[in-house]
């Protein structure tokens, strides 16, 4: 009778496998559930194999499948199913795909939404086999999914990995991706402050401003801008003194109104 494995050469660990379910923990049992886990890697590093290419090493895969295998073994119970390849296969796989679907994906991507794209993608695949359209009409007709599920499915191919920032736009010559990145403008945090200074600036006399402009804006010293008036530096000092108290002045809230009791009794605004 032939044995019930998925390949000729799968070990033959029945007799280990109810001889590991009657012991109980010790030396003696975590030896032989190694051995009974050296002998199925054979079948775990075929399995891992299937899904080379995908970008991930080999290596990786032989590991993931390896602590599938682990699984299966704790897992498996001899009095339920007689044979251990068919119930180790499913959680190899599924730990495989597992690892694809948490780990490798560049853009954190909601589950919903990997499922997702493995419909459309798979439904793409059967309406192009099939000389169909594979627009997103077609897709949603073929797949029983609603037009938005189908967008998200197909915004969510191309978030399995992710461009670098120097890769080339494609029609754009030498431009690369990180040009076309915008970035923080520091200015901004200046916008309300700017404002709320124009008043007290507008009030100066132009040589006022014109010694804020080059203190400020064109960094000057005080020695350089008492040199380009023809002033002392004490008197440049005095004018930005003066002339910041004046802005501070203009800038500065108006004091709430406070309320006293009359001799009425009564409320009175000061």
């Amino acid at each position: 009778m032939a044995v019930d494995t998925r390949y000729a050469d799968d070990p033959d660990t029945a007799a280990d496998f109810r001889r590991l379910a009657g012991l109980s923990d010790g030396p003696v049992k975590e030896h032989l559930r190694g051995r009974i886990i050296c002998a199925w890697l054979p079948m775990a590093h075929r399995l891992a194999a299937r899904y080379r290419d995908r970008g991930e090493t080999l290596e990786d895969l032989r590991q993931v499948a390896a602590v599938g295998l682990v699984n299966a073994v704790d897992r498996y119970d001899p009095a339920v199913t007689p044979a251990f390849a068919p119930f180790a296969i499913p959680t190899i796989t599924g730990e495989i795909k597992r690892h694809f679907r948490d780990r490798m994906w560049t853009v954190h991507v909601p589950r919903r939404v990997q499922n997702l794209r493995n419909t459309v993608r798979l439904a793409r695949a059967e309406l192009a086999a099939a000389g169909l359209p594979t627009s997103l009409v077609h897709i949603a007709e073929h797949t029983g999914l609603s037009e938005d599920e189908v967008r998200q499915g197909n915004e969510a191919l191309h978030g399995f990995s992710a461009l670098s920032i120097d890769a080339e736009i494609a029609g754009h010559g030498d431009a690369l991706l990180g040009d076309s990145l915008g970035a923080v403008d520091e200015a901004f945090d200046l916008v309300l402050d700017r404002e709320a200074a124009r008043p007290g600036i507008l009030c100066l006399a132009e040589r006022e401003k014109r010694v804020l402009y080059l203190r400020f804006f064109a960094d000057l010293t005080q020695s350089a801008i008492a040199a380009e008036l023809g002033v002392s530096q004490m008197h440049v000092s005095r004018l930005i003194s003066e002339s910041c108290r004046r802005i501070r002045e203009h800038t500065a809230p108006e004091p709430a109104a406070v309320e006293k009791p009359s001799s009425t009794g009564r409320p009175r605004s000061v």
